[in-house]
């Protein structure tokens, strides 16, 4: 019986049980993989990016034993949209000004504060 394929959609993140293979997603319950924001609202420098990664591996960690449901892979998914709005408030990770619609999804910009 051919596996089939759970997936979990926040604005930002997207988890699949699948793996990649040849740049297609191949339906696999014993592995999770990760799509961090497919809309590129964001500009991700790889240190910002592997926090988010591995903030990922830590809940997959935490989820181990338990059932691949669409529940868990919410619950990841929504952990993980949570550290990127942290993120962004901490001036970490910024909008992308050349985002096709640049909507502000996780809240205004931060401006330098003035005295």
């Amino acid at each position: 019986m051919a596996d089939s394929l759970l997936k979990a959609t926040t604005r930002h993140i997207r988890v699949f049980t699948a793996r990649v293979e040849n740049g297609n997603l191949v339906p696999d319950a014993s592995q999770l993989t990760l799509d961090v924001d497919p809309d590129n609202e964001f500009l991700w420098e790889q240190p910002v990016l592997e926090k988010v990664q591995q903030r990922f591996r830590d809940l997959v960690e935490a989820h181990a034993g338990a059932d691949l449901t669409d529940y868990n892979l919410r619950r990841i998914g929504s952990e993980l949209e949570g550290q990127i709005r942290e993120l962004l408030q901490a001036g970490e990770l910024k909008y992308n000004p050349d985002c096709r619609v640049l909507n502000y999804s996780m809240g205004l910009p931060r401006t330098p504060e003035t005295l």
